[in-house]
């Protein structure tokens, strides 16, 4: 003897002759109809407006199935007071179950960085819904509710079963990622605010993901029916541990939320720190990105950042001084030397026309005379290989047409014959 099958699903099958499935499907196909019209007028304003609504174009794909769900609960009140409703009845769950796999995996992708291992959670996430789905349709959902409640141990008056602590899982999971989701789209904005300093709008957007994390966590908890107020004793053991193992990682932290809040280095600055010099690509709360003019990037913990000398080459402006030397002889007109070292740089773009370039004659060497040309730039971050390396090039282009020599050593070496020597007297 075969057991009858369970509803809904039983339900649905024994309507499939029944007059009332006319009136269902036509609610259906209407809902279908109307879901498509709202979520293409949606899509069509969110487009000429990208901006609005926290960037709510980005979530178009769930509009569909939402806004056919709503449809059919709306219809489901009011056609059940007239007729048996058991196939709309069987197609809410499904429409409900692609648009939470539709809305996870938009929210996923919002909350964190594209990566293999948040497809396979939107992939493990689709699997569930879908087998929650199948065992709602066929009325296992009890058996396996039941069963899984049963498997459990009793700590006190507290009983901890798989039940309970997958569904604690499930909804701190859910809070979290919530809270990211809800925290990125903040940060987007706050990012975009520019009256505020990009320091300041890094602390607020920082601040905001971690306040709605921990109000996801203390929501989440209670929805799993967890007491919270062991939350004290865990507090008191996080304590202890960050006095003694994390005491590092808790003053990296701290570090860098004073890094972003006394605004002594920016992220663009080019510093010196811990014999590195680069450009400030990126602040995080426990590590500053200088990137070097070779391209290679150096992690600085915010600890050492506050504790170590920080050489900030655009700290109040980002104009620095360049020296360049070399050397003409003594029998080369000195003028012409130095005019043409100035006007060389005077017509390089990087070069700042205030302060304006100067040569100066700095010492009388052994082989020549020594100057110095002394220019400004104000992109520091591009480096000064390339700006030297052109500036020789054209003042040694422009002393071959003038005639000026660039001198080099010379020793002269007298031999003088024993014998000879021997036969002048002395005095």
């Amino acid at each position: 003897m075969s057991l009858p099958l369970p509803s809904p699903l039983r339900d649905a099958l024994a309507q499939v002759n029944d007059a009332s499935l006319v009136w269902q499907l036509t609610l259906i196909g209407a809902s279908l109809v109307l879901g498509w019209l709202i979520t293409h007028t949606l899509r069509r304003r969110l487009a000429t407006h990208p901006e609005s609504g926290l960037k709510l174009a980005g979530f178009a794909q769930v509009f569909f199935p939402l806004s056919v769900l709503v449809l059919l609960l709306v219809g489901k009140i009011v056609l059940q007071h007239w007729l048996p409703v058991a196939f709309i009845t069987l197609l809410i769950p499904l429409a409900l179950a692609i648009t939470l796999i539709r809305a996870t995996s938009h929210i996923l992708r919002m909350a964190f960085a594209p990566s293999e291992l948040v497809q396979l959670v939107t992939q493990v996430i689709t699997w569930l819904v879908l087998i929650g789905l199948v065992l709602h349709l066929t009325g296992l959902n009890r058996e396996v509710v039941n069963a899984l409640d049963d498997l459990g141990i009793d700590f006190g008056k507290q009983r901890i079963s798989l039940l309970l602590v997958l569904e604690g899982v499930l909804s701190m999971l859910a809070t979290v990622v919530i809270a990211l989701w809800v925290g990125r789209l903040i940060e987007t904005r706050v990012m975009r605010a520019q009256t505020l300093e990009l320091n300041l709008r890094i602390v607020l957007a920082k601040s905001v993901r971690a306040l709605l994390i921990l109000m996801g966590v203390l929501i989440a908890l209670p929805l799993a029916g967890i007491d919270i107020t062991f939350l004290s004793v865990f507090g008191g053991a996080l304590g202890v541990g960050l006095g003694f193992g994390l005491q590092k990682t808790a003053s990296n932290y701290i570090s860098g939320f004073i890094i972003l809040l006394d605004r002594s280095v920016h992220i663009g600055d080019v510093v010196t720190v811990d014999n590195r010099y680069g450009e400030i690509t990126q602040i995080t709360n426990r590590y500053t990105v200088v990137k070097s003019l070779d391209g290679t990037e150096a992690i600085i913990p915010n600890e050492t950042m506050i504790t170590s000398t920080v050489v900030n080459h655009s700290f109040t402006t980002r104009d620095v001084r360049m020296n360049l030397s070399l050397q003409v002889s003594y029998a080369s007109s000195l003028e012409q030397a130095m005019a043409i070292m100035k006007r060389v740089a005077q017509a390089h773009p990087r070069v700042l026309h205030q302060p304006a370039p100067e040569v100066f004659l700095k010492e009388f060497g052994d082989n020549g005379l020594l100057l110095d040309l002394v220019v400004w730039i104000s992109d520091p971050e591009a480096g000064q290989l390339s700006l030297r390396s052109a500036l020789n090039f054209e003042i040694w282009r422009q002393f071959q047409a003038a005639g000026i020599e660039i001198p080099y050593p010379r020793r002269d070496i007298r031999i003088v014959d024993s014998a000879v020597e021997a036969a002048i007297p002395p005095g």
